[in-house]
């Protein structure tokens, strides 16, 4: 086989892969800790945690997050690796943050559009208490119905990009450094258990710092259609729990949010990364002999 044609099949492979082992990888994330999402989602809730439902049906809101999840996660590497591959191409600069950067970012905007819709159905269902038995889909169907496809299915959307784009610009170039210079400070090779790691670490420092953005989109989500808090923006929201809740309010599920992400860092990148090898093992064996 031609080089250039080996290359170009490698290249769509490995885009395919990526699609693959992306959707794995978020669906082992959700469905493991499910649990610990509802909790930092009812301690951000303007209920509050007890009356949001506490301990109780800690898996409510599991059927849609397990359903978007995959393909949420599929999109948003499919479209990482894409973007990240064309700017190293037309850059000519190989490992650079910056392009990690606003790959990451392009690949958030794009995963929003199935994410949003499945937060919305996902963060009703955990808050709306046991006595509740309204379906993922009834949620979505009602938000549309009343609010329309802009203020109901998507409402959050702009602060739910708000949150993903500081937390990719944080994650990715750290996940990408750690990964590149693992080898060179441990003298280990990488394996799916470091790029766990490095995942793991990247993703609990971006969970801690953009923790005030994810308490925006959790109100803003949650709120009654009619109420003020639906019509604010990030900023005007959290100077309202600032005004009720102070500093604690900012960062209202700190904790299991950090927690959380800290595990699902580890989780995703190590299955995308043992997905990716097992899936291109192979092939990558045998491109490396033309």
């Amino acid at each position: 086989m031609p080089v250039e044609d080996s290359n170009e099949v490698y290249t769509q492979y490995s885009l395919l892969h990526s699609l693959v082992a992306g959707g794995v990888a978020g669906v082992v994330v959700d469905i493991a800790l499910f649990p610990i999402d509802t909790v930092k989602t009812r301690l951000q809730s303007e209920l509050g945690f007890i009356r949001a439902g506490g301990f109780r049906g800690i898996y409510k809101g599991l059927a849609p997050a397990a359903a978007g999840s995959a393909p949420t996660a599929a999109l948003f590497f499919f479209s990482y690796e894409s973007f990240k591959r064309y700017l190293c191409m037309t850059t000519g600069v190989t490992n650079s943050p910056y392009i990690h950067m606003v790959s990451a970012s392009c690949a958030e905007v794009l995963a929003c559009l199935i994410r949003v819709p499945v937060e919305i159905a996902k963060q009703r269902c955990q808050t709306l208490g046991n006595t509740h038995k309204t379906t993922a889909m009834q949620i979505l169907w009602r938000a549309y119905r009343t609010e329309g496809l802009r203020s109901g299915l998507y409402r959050g959307f702009g602060t739910t990009v708000m949150r993903e784009i500081p937390f990719s610009l944080i994650q990715f170039p750290l996940w990408e450094y750690f990964k590149l210079h693992w080898t060179a400070t441990s003298g280990m090779q990488s394996t799916p258990f470091t790029v766990a790691l490095c995942g793991a670490v990247a993703g609990g420092i971006a969970a801690g710092l953009t923790t005030p953005l994810d308490v925006a989109k959790t109100r803003i989500m949650l709120a009654e259609q009619g109420t003020a808090t639906k019509k604010l923006n990030a900023r005007n929201v959290l100077a309202s729990v600032y005004r009720e809740r102070g500093l604690a309010g900012i960062f209202a599920g700190f904790a299991p949010r950090v927690l959380w992400i800290t595990l699902g860092g580890a989780f995703f990148f190590g299955f995308y990364d043992l997905t990716s090898r097992l899936l291109g093992g192979n092939f990558a064996a045998d491109n490396t002999n033309h």
